[in-house]
């Protein structure tokens, strides 16, 4: 496990810097529109280019060195860390800007993720892979609890440019693990053999290696609709919070949040999921989408921190269960191109949440819960009236689409069963190399 933890902890400190700038960029953003449709255009911007591009991107994956991939996707990250630097420093940074510069880094993603996730199956033993997703998700839960509250302290002392250079800086950490680390090309398989062709050949042999594992591509649509609830959630988080208290009171939820991050992914890296990974799969995002929607019912900042707490607990494992059922079942040397089939697939319905989300808040929810709104007889008695109250109903009616999706998702035995009826692939298992 040597190499996994070398790399790992290059990208821990890079994914710390990172946290801090997108905090501080997020709440830089807000305050600048004063829109959650603006917000949520930014992340649709974030989003959007990486879909269209991950099928052409995982083939190339598969064709090139993965190390070599992953450090020039980290060169690129801090090279559009540094521009934006350069026009923030320079008071010429718009929005406009934010927009473009955040789909280059949705498209240097869709390189990036692929390699990263293939290599793991190449580095770590199967019977771990449940545990480093969840030092993978580990990484994530540092950065939610760490760099909200560093931020809120760097923004009044080395202001919004000065935390843009530290997280510049940080890439070179994450660079400089993947130059120390080798590794191993993949094993051929047969279906890689007889993949081989076109570039355009081997996008498509993705889609219908998929479409014929109807296990596979049955959890597939589950998560379509998942990611599409999971987008207003993503859209109108920071919003709802900012439109009733202050920054620095966000970055307490948020940091409330990243410890459930971390206590999950704790459980994750070290219980590894249940034994039949789609019973840990289905269970924690049940439970999970119970705690979404429970967030929604209250401007009460401790019940959304202390739902957000538990929402975060079973994300780690969730993950971590899905990532280990398609490491086991995926050959090595498919794997960039099936599992950027897979994110698009998963993840096709999350630019139509972030492009309705904000309209749907805006003009929609929060008008209908405010005192004279068209809905604040009905629910105001339950729920509130006032500002944040129309988000919180889109977070309520969210999570119950997340509860019904993973219910109908279980009761089809393509998808509860897939573990069984789909075997594993078989390769030697991976040996460490470190030079």
């Amino acid at each position: 496990m040597r190499t996994f933890f070398t790399i790992w902890a290059g990208q821990l400190v890079s994914i710390l810097g990172s946290g801090l700038s997108r905090f501080a960029l997020g709440v830089y953003i807000y305050e600048l529109s004063g829109s959650a449709t603006q917000f949520g255009l930014v992340l649709l911007s974030a989003t959007l280019p990486s879909l269209l591009i991950t099928p052409v991107a995982g083939a190339l994956v598969d064709r090139w060195d993965r190390r070599t991939v992953m450090i020039l996707a980290d060169t690129g990250a801090a090279l559009i860390t540094l521009v934006i630097w350069g026009l923030l420093a320079s008071d010429q940074l718009a929005l406009w800007h934010i927009y473009i510069l955040s789909a280059l880094g949705a498209i240097l993603e869709a390189f990036q993720a692929p390699a990263y996730t293939a290599s793991i199956t190449l580095i770590v033993p199967k019977e771990h892979y449940g545990r480093a997703s969840g030092m993978t998700q580990l990484i994530e839960a540092l950065a939610q609890i760490v760099t909200p509250i560093a931020a809120g302290f760097l923004v009044i002392t080395i202001r919004l440019e000065g935390i843009l250079m530290v997280d510049f800086i940080t890439f070179f950490f994450a660079i400089a693990a993947l130059m120390l680390v080798h590794i191993p090309k993949p094993p051929p398989s047969k279906e890689g053999l007889e993949s081989k062709g076109s570039l355009l050949t081997e996008v498509r042999f993705g889609w219908n290696y998929l479409w014929k594992r109807t296990g596979l591509f049955g959890m597939l649509s589950l998560f379509a609709v998942i990611n599409f609830a999971l987008g207003f959630f993503s859209a109108l988080i920071t919003p709802m919070i900012l439109s009733i208290t202050t920054p620095e009171k966000l970055g307490t939820v948020v940091s409330a949040g990243g410890f459930g991050l971390f206590v999950g992914s704790i459980i994750m890296s070290t219980w590894g999921g249940a034994k039949r990974k789609m019973h840990s799969l289905i269970g924690s995002m049940i439970a999970f989408g119970f705690a979404l929607s429970l967030m929604g019912v209250s401007n009460n900042l401790v019940v959304i921190g202390a739902a957000g707490f538990v929402f975060f607990i079973l994300l780690p494992i969730a993950a971590g269960s899905s990532q280990a059922i398609w490491q086991r079942k995926i050959p090595p040397d498919l794997q960039g191109r099936i599992f950027s089939t897979r994110s698009l697939i998963a993840s096709s319905a999350r630019p139509l949440s972030l492009l309705l989300a904000g309209p749907l808040a805006d003009f929609v929810f929060e008008p209908a819960m405010q005192a004279n709104g068209s809905l604040a007889s009905v629910l105001g008695p339950f729920l509130g009236v006032g500002a944040g109250r129309g988000i919180g109903l889109l977070f309520i009616i969210m999570g119950l689409i997340i509860v019904a999706a993973n219910i109908i998702g279980y009761m089809n035995p393509r998808i509860r069963n897939v573990e069984d009826e789909i075997p594993d692939f078989k390769a030697e298992e991976p040996s460490p190399a470190s030079g």
